[in-house]
């Protein structure tokens, strides 16, 4: 067995979910919204389903999906994509970064990973050859440094993986901060592999900024996006990847030898999707911060430390003081004791550092989010 699978433990995501199922408790752990998504968009993925072709479709993608990714990056992000040589749809967003590493590393290239990360990354880039170089990001504020940047970049440095809104801490990088990024990875000619699949779900007036804009990042850049993300829509596994031409050969012969393709009425219905006008997505950001705000209010009323959640479904509790060893130990009392699932932090960082801070998911329904607040009553006093 290869012995980057073979020695991974059990998700927490998985253990946390498991513990849920058996303690009956509220899942605020796994990042999912009750909502069964947008009626319409299913409606159409259903009809495509029954009167469309449901046979290969074009390995980049439904040539009608292609243009509208270029379509919506041109008017949400202002940037020019050719559909036809510069898109390409993929089974999810994880597929498009498992072919990006694939693609564009060889073994012993460095890579440079931001902690908290997604799991997948750390095991992508090392079942792929390279050599993870990974900068911790500190909390509150998860900003960049360049002393940290400086120490991480050099002349094996191949790519770096930006996730952008950062998840699990629920922040935008500033627009400091990704310049301060992009003028590494232009002076070392390397790669910036955007995670992105949460540029929609942004709060406060926010917008987010693709690195792909920046000056000198337009050809050194994979840009991600999730029709999952978008839509509410997880289980769809509908991800686009949006790279110069030069780039998106390598990336294409990549995903043909992975899933090849993806369901074309799942495309279809994307397709129609993202040409929503743009009070549609106005609306959706302002239902996720109203849930945001919710449980936000009702944690704070309980006396827990709250950070600030600026983008995703997701925001994060201080657990400092409260009588727990760390991170881990709150979340198995949460969800044996008290029936709640969340899960914790020093998950997302590969050597554990970060041991503080707890993830809850606040894309549900408001019953959902005040069932786990009243079972949560009396922990922020160290009740357990």
């Amino acid at each position: 067995m290869n012995p980057v699978f073979a020695a991974l433990p059990t998700t927490v995501f998985e253990t946390m979910s498991r513990l849920a199922r058996a303690h009956d408790a509220v899942n605020l752990g796994q990042g999912f919204p009750d909502d069964p998504g947008p009626a319409d968009v299913r409606e159409r993925g259903a009809r495509a389903l029954i009167d469309g072709w449901n046979q290969y479709p074009p390995m980049m993608g439904l040539p009608a999906l292609r243009e509208a990714v270029a379509a919506h990056y041109a008017r949400h992000q202002g940037l020019t994509l050719d559909p036809d040589t510069e898109v390409m749809v993929t089974s999810g967003a994880t597929e498009a970064l498992a072919g990006a590493l694939l693609a564009l590393i060889e073994p012993g290239d460095e890579v440079v990973l931001f902690a908290p990360m997604y799991d997948a990354y750390l095991p992508l880039v090392q079942r792929a050859g390279g050599v993870p170089r990974i900068v911790s990001l500190q909390p509150p504020f998860f900003r960049l440094d360049e002393a940290a940047l400086a120490a991480a970049f050099g002349p094996r440095t191949r790519a770096v993986v930006l996730n952008n809104p950062l998840n699990p801490s629920a922040t935008l990088f500033a627009a400091d901060d990704l310049a301060l990024l992009a003028g590494y990875c232009t002076r070392f000619d390397v790669t910036a592999i955007c995670d992105e699949v949460w540029e929609h779900v942004v709060f406060d007036g926010a917008r987010h900024q693709p690195l792909m804009a920046l000056p000198g990042m337009r050809e050194r850049t994979v840009k991600i996006g999730s029709a999952g993300k978008i839509f509410s829509l997880t289980g769809w596994k509908v991800g686009f990847v949006m790279a110069d031409a030069r780039l998106m050969r390598v990336l294409a012969k990549a995903h043909q030898f992975l899933t090849f393709t993806t369901p074309p009425n799942l495309q279809d219905a994307v397709a129609y999707g993202l040409a929503k006008p743009d009070p549609w997505f106005d609306a959706m950001r302002a239902g996720y911060a109203a849930s945001r705000d919710r449980l936000d209010a009702g944690l704070r009323d309980l006396g827990f430390r709250v950070l600030p959640a600026q983008a995703t479904w997701f925001l994060n509790i201080d657990i400092t003081g409260l009588g727990y060893a760390d991170d881990v130990a709150f979340c198995e009392a949460l969800v044996t004791r008290h029936g709640v699932a969340a899960i914790p932090v020093s998950a997302f960082y590969p050597d554990g550092s970060v041991r503080s801070l707890v993830r809850l998911c606040f894309a549900k329904a408001d019953v959902t989010l005040d069932t786990a607040l009243e079972r949560m009553r009396g922990l922020a006093g160290g009740a357990a």
